[in-house]
């Protein structure tokens, strides 16, 4: 893929993410549900790139990542309720997705956090 990877899981995620963020929103379905249909769609997207011939752990790497950054607007509302920097709840979240990688994949914990970062700081707001 001549794109970086994160431009071609972006868009592909945004459309779906925000589809389910309305439903669960709105009260058409609750969290359990929101959690496991975008599950279902972060899988799908996964095994997509698996078949585009990316390494499963540079995969979710972008998928995690992705979903930090289209995550971001909620994370904005979230720190001015808390009244705490944005930058406190993103780390949480960067963080949380290395510890999913770790678990998952094996990656290191430094290697998973760098990778995710990264992106955040190069495609966030």
């Amino acid at each position: 893929m001549a794109k970086a990877l994160i431009e071609v899981v972006l868009p592909r995620l945004a459309k779906p993410l925000y589809k389910h963020l309305e439903l669960f929103q709105t009260g058409k379905v609750d969290e359990a549900k929101f959690t496991s249909d975008f599950e279902a769609v972060l899988n799908r997207h996964h095994a997509w790139l698996r078949k585009k011939g990316i390494d499963k752990a540079r995969a979710a790497v972008a998928i995690h990542a992705a979903v930090i950054i289209l995550s971001q607007s909620g994370l904005h509302s979230e720190a001015r309720e808390a009244n705490i920097p944005i930058e406190v709840l993103e780390i949480r979240a960067i963080r949380e997705a290395a510890q999913d990688l770790v678990e998952t994949y094996g990656m290191t914990y430094r290697k998973a956090l760098d990778g995710i970062s990264t992106l955040v700081a190069k495609y966030g707001e």
